[in-house]
């Protein structure tokens, strides 16, 4: 109560000194979701009794400490957002990027979108059958035009392609301490078969159900562009095709919404390079082992007691479904040989 009771505080200063003194918030309101990043819904009352949906996301306390260590400054993620919407990426406009002087942390202020972002939703209710159909093509165009985006010149973010990847992770996973048969097959497949590199380009990093937002017609926004980096552009083809992100649609390799060859497709209709579904195949390789080591990681955190939530534990027991993937992959690849 307290924070809410701080943040509505600070935000009716910001918008009094953006929109005039009479302006003022209300309905002030925590999303659920973002594990990493605060999202705070709010509606801003102006003198000529305009109303206007906004979200602030902020870092944890407004600490960016709290996030994960691969997460970008807010502020960069901001201008990475907002030069990709210039592009004509389907994004939230961003208002405001907060400033110190704000009192709001590692913050920015976009524009509330109506939509869905859980995904189980978005694959079984019937509001969203003709979504579930345009999806492949929303997604193709979407990723292409993201893969064609230049970062602000006076952005600087990191560089990571697929074996620096894997080397990242396995290092990761050792530090953990436990063996994992499966993961040490997996990453010695890894390491014998990367394919010869690509890009890099702007990558945004988690693009899969749960950061799209979606209403009955299609995709309206890509959220949450935290782990943006340059890479590889089949690490975001091969990461919406994890099969932790189908919700049980597992037939349907492209999210759980479509298939496969329908988003590369539109992904090279709109100026993206041409990529066969075989050529993913190491990418959602390397998707579900990070996958596993990420859901690794959040049980060792509830077992250290560092985060002893229920939710870091219920992940953590997801490790055994990421073994049944890679070993149905490594399967499938050596077929392809």
């Amino acid at each position: 109560m307290r924070m809410t009771q701080e943040i509505e505080s600070r935000l009716n200063h910001l918008v009094k000194k953006l929109q005039g003194s009479s302006a003022y918030i209300g309905g002030l309101e925590r999303l659920s979701g973002g594990a990493s990043q605060e999202s705070w819904r709010f509606d801003v009352h102006t003198e000529d009794d305009a109303i206007r949906s906004l979200v602030l996301r902020r870092a944890p306390e407004g600490d960016a400490s709290e996030g994960s260590d691969q997460a970008i400054a807010l502020n960069i993620e901001a201008g990475l957002i907002k030069t990709a919407g210039e592009n004509g990426v389907p994004v939230p406009d961003i208002t405001h990027i907060c400033t110190p002087a704000d009192g709001l942390g590692e913050a920015y202020i976009m524009a509330f979108i109506n939509g869905e972002t859980i995904g189980r939703k978005i694959l079984r209710d019937a509001a969203y059958a003709l979504a579930r159909k345009s999806l492949p093509t929303d997604c193709g165009r979407a990723l292409a035009v993201i893969h064609e985006t230049k970062p602000p010149a006076n952005v600087s973010i990191a560089v990571s392609n697929g074996p620096q990847q894997v080397e990242a992770y396995e290092e990761t996973y050792r530090s953990l301490k436990i063996d994992r048969p499966v993961f040490e097959l997996a990453l010695q497949k890894l390491k014998r078969s990367a394919p010869p590199p690509v890009g890099p380009v702007l990558v945004h990093g988690d693009f899969r159900l749960g950061n799209l937002m979606v209403d009955p017609n299609g995709l309206v926004a890509v959220l949450d562009w935290e782990l943006a980096h340059l890479g590889d552009p089949r690490e975001d083809l091969g990461w919406l095709c994890v099969n932790s992100w189908r919700f049980g649609e597992t037939q349907q390799r492209a999210g759980g919404f479509g298939q496969l060859e329908d988003v590369l497709s539109a992904y090279a209709s709109a100026g993206g390079a041409v990529f066969t579904p075989d050529e993913v195949d190491w990418w959602e390789l390397l998707g579900s082992l990070k996958w596993g080591i990420m859901c690794m990681m959040m049980y060792d955190s509830y077992r250290s007691g560092a985060v002893p939530t229920v939710e870091r534990a219920a992940i953590g027991r997801r490790v055994s479904e990421t073994e049944i993937d890679i070993l149905n992959l490594i399967e499938k690849m050596a077929s392809h040989v």
